[in-house]
């Protein structure tokens, strides 16, 4: 892409603006030299780059890129044997750090990031490096005492002379404060010195290192301190010795790491230009484009990229589809120029990797070359040398231009005669639109408003104008011709029609023709714009509604098999809650079975009808039936039939209002009124069954254990117990109460001597439990 094209369209403005988002001096530099590429590839690549950068950005994550530096130059003078100081380590070891705390970041995130992931995935952590210069020096890039015992050691003397020599010179300022024009102790030439009056130079004596402006104070080193300041000297120079072979030898740490220092640095230099490019998409509102070499252009609601987002007008381009070349007609005023930069901007900055500001969906071509002839000719001032220049560089442009080539013409053949100018024009873009380039030309000769009727892929365009406000609107009309509104401007502003008339008179029919055919162009473009916005709005409000019936039903479908699946989930766990229960009501008939007087087939067929009695759960809605149920109040010896199992009984004895005691077959249940249909009312003559089954109140164990219980609770059951155990016919039984307190021993002992039906109590003997168990015995 030649230099002119790059200043013609201002695209170092745009490099300036991606330079203020890059966060380090490494992203600078690539943004600084940021150049759009022609290869299609390359540049799709550097689209994915920029998108999957603004999709962090998207998410207000802050990548942290602080602490990084551009310690490239510090490394090759550490390679060929240079000390770095103490600044450049420490650069090099934040770096380093800076490196971790990025990729770690990356790491981080959850969104598909392949090619930041992949880029992070190559960056070495070093932390070796990092801590053997942390461990030396510290974040104000002084070297540390603890960077080697020799240093310690070193500074240890230093700091003891220079007490020794301060206790000294202290002594001068309190005794011979007179002589002195402070009474403070300074440092000159590294030494250590006391402000004398001249007048007392000889009294104080020893080695003068400075004066004052005026002369009349002397900076001298007492005879006293002299040996210890030389001491202190030796000291000093022995610790620069000693910081020197520090960092000789950390530069040497930095040297054999050349490689993985380099190579981290060039990939945290393309993180962060690319996250100036996202940032700079941010800032614009700008999209991806999807990238071709089939010289499509298709923008929707584009803005000048450079033009303030408040301000901008967006405008539809397309061109490259149905037609490869575009002519803005129409008066000098109106924004033809800012279109024509806007969109050879916009090529620009797709083909260098950065995203253009219009809606989602735009499309853009890579071009091997773009032109463009534009230059102020907003002057009525036209003049032989301006046309000159504009042809000289048209036929530079000629020589070049090929189906790959994008050209932009700004007024066309102007600045010279009207006629030939429009004759230029036209045979120029002719003989571009034969090589198949992409053209967009602006002119305001009338000549070329048919232009794009009477050619293949041409089409017209015009900027709107507004007559009633006799400003420009900026928005670009393609398809209409723009037309002159000299005479609509001049009746505005009070021209009298006579005039305009008489005007209007001196026009040729076919201009007449011309001017009617595109203002009726305006008008049905206006139409149907409108109409189309009014289409595309009742659309997208009908795809609205579809999608949240859509969603609605989906949401019904869902929670439809769910409430299906949990009601049976409830269904089969009340079913078997009910068969445990029946499984033990037939384990006690089974245990009964000698004192009932049943016979074995009996309960196995009790067994198998509830078994049969369990329904086939399906997924699916099943059929529904429509069931008639009386809410009429239900007897004793009423034949019910028990819906839940689908099997016959009469019912025992209403329990509460809603619930009965049945019995079905051997069975005694509680169930819901709901459950049972009455069949019929007990005959007169009532037929005993012929089996009975006694509760299991009369089947107690021999023993009662309350341990563990309150007191009241113990008493209330031990009571129970031995009614119980009466009814059972017990002749003794016994009362397992713990020993503990003494506290429900001594309740039980009271109780069993007060009840009526117990003759005699005692405690338990060793094999019986001792004093933690009562034995009762009956009447």
């Amino acid at each position: 892409m030649n230099e002119r094209i790059l200043r013609v369209l201002d695209f170092q403005k745009i490099i300036d603006r991606l330079s203020r988002h890059a966060a380090t001096s490494l992203g600078k530099d690539l943004a600084s030299k940021l150049k759009p590429s022609t290869d299609l590839e390359e540049v799709k690549q550097l689209q994915e780059e920029t998108d999957e950068a603004a999709q962090v950005v998207r998410l207000n994550a802050s990548i942290p890129l602080g602490g990084i530096f551009d310690i490239r130059p510090s490394i090759k003078r550490s390679v060929i044997g240079g000390v770095l100081s103490t600044t450049e380590c420490l650069d090099v070891a934040n770096t380093i750090y800076g490196g971790r705390q990025v990729k770690d970041f990356i790491d981080g995130l959850e969104e598909e990031l392949t090619i930041l992931k992949d880029i992070v995935d190559g960056i070495t952590p070093l932390r070796n490096l990092e801590l053997e210069i942390k461990n030396s020096i510290d974040d104000h890039g002084h070297v540390m005492d603890s960077a080697s015992e020799k240093l310690r050691g070193i500074r240890s003397s230093t700091r003891t002379y220079e007490s020794r020599i301060r206790e000294k010179l202290d002594s001068y300022t309190k005794t011979k404060s007179n002589m002195l024009s402070d009474a403070i102790i300074t440092i000159r030439n590294d030494r250590y010195v006391l402000p004398v009056k001249h007048e007392y130079r000889g009294a104080v004596g020893g080695i003068v290192h400075d004066q004052s402006a005026s002369g009349q104070t002397l900076f001298m080193e007492p005879k006293a301190v002299v040996d210890l300041n030389n001491q202190l000297q030796e000291l000093y120079a022995k610790e620069k010795q000693e910081i020197d072979r520090i960092l000789r030898e950390l530069s040497q740490s930095i040297a054999l790491e050349e490689a993985f220092l380099t190579d981290n640095v060039t990939r945290l230099a393309k993180i962060d230009y690319m996250f100036a490019r996202a940032n700079l998409a941010r800032e614009m509102k700008a999209s991806r484009p999807m990238m071709n070499d089939s010289g499509i252009i298709k923008m929707r609601q584009a803005r000048h990229p450079l033009i303030d987002i408040s301000e901008v007008v967006a405008n539809d381009i397309e061109i490259g589809k149905a037609y490869t070349s575009i002519v803005i007609t129409g008066p000098n005023t109106g924004g033809k120029t800012v279109t024509l930069k806007m969109v050879g901007l916009c090529t620009l900055m797709a083909q260098s990797g950065l995203q253009v500001p219009a809606l989602d969906g735009c499309e853009m071509s890579v071009f091997d070359q773009v032109f463009a002839d534009i230059g102020d000719e907003q002057s009525i001032e036209q003049n032989l040398s301006t046309f000159s220049s504009h042809m000289t560089n048209i036929v530079s442009i000629l020589k070049q231009v090929d189906d790959k080539t994008l050209v932009l013409f700004d007024e066309l053949g102007a600045g010279t005669d009207p006629q030939e100018g429009a004759a230029l024009a036209m045979s120029i873009l002719d003989e571009v639109i034969a090589r198949n380039a992409r053209v967009i030309a602006t002119t305001h000769y009338p000549e070329l408003k048919a232009y794009g009727y009477n050619r293949e892929n041409v089409i017209n365009a015009s900027m709107e104008f507004d007559v009633q406000t006799l400003q420009p609107t900026y928005r670009l009309l393609i398809g209409v011709p723009g037309r002159s509104n000299a005479f609509e401007i001049s009746k505005r502003l009070g021209l009298e029609d006579t005039i305009i008339d008489q005007a209007k008179s001196h026009i040729g029919i076919d201009s007449k023709n011309v001017e009617n055919m595109i203002a009726s162009l305006e008008q049905s473009k206006l139409q149907a714009e409108k109409e189309y916005e009014e289409a595309h709005d009742i659309l997208l409000q009908t795809e609205k509604l579809r999608n949240e019936m859509l969603e609605e039903w989906n949401q019904f479908d869902r929670k439809r098999e769910e409430l299906y699946r949990k009601a049976e989930e409830k269904a089969e766990k009340a079913l078997r809650q009910a068969r445990e229960e029946a499984e033990l009501i037939v384990q006690e008939i089974r245990n009964m079975k000698t004192d009932a007087k049943l016979k074995e087939h009996e309960w196995i067929e009790a067994k198998k009808m509830l078994e049969e009695a369990q329904p086939k759960l399906s997924t699916k809605q099943p059929n529904k039936k429509q069931t008639t149920t009386s809410t009429e109040e239900l007897n004793p010896g009423d034949e019910i039939k028990l819906l839940t199992i689908n099997q016959n009984g009469s019912v025992i004895e209403k329990v509460s209002d809603q619930e009965y005691l049945v019995q079905v077959g051997i069975m005694k249940v509680k169930v819901k009124r709901n459950d049972l249909q009455l069949i019929g009312k007990p005959k007169v003559s009532y037929e005993k069954p012929l089996t009975t089954v006694k509760g299991s109140n009369y089947h107690v164990s021999t023993e009662l254990d309350l341990r563990g219980e309150r007191f009241e609770d113990a008493l209330l059951k031990l009571e129970k117990y031995v009614d119980d155990a009466t009814l059972a016919g017990y002749p003794k039984a016994f009362i397992i109460h713990g020993k503990g307190t003494g506290a429900l021993r001594k309740g039980v002992q009271e109780f069993v001597k007060k009840h009526p039906s117990i003759n005699s109590s005692r405690p338990g003997t060793a094999g019986e439990g001792g004093s933690g168990v009562t034995v009762i015995e009956f009447r």
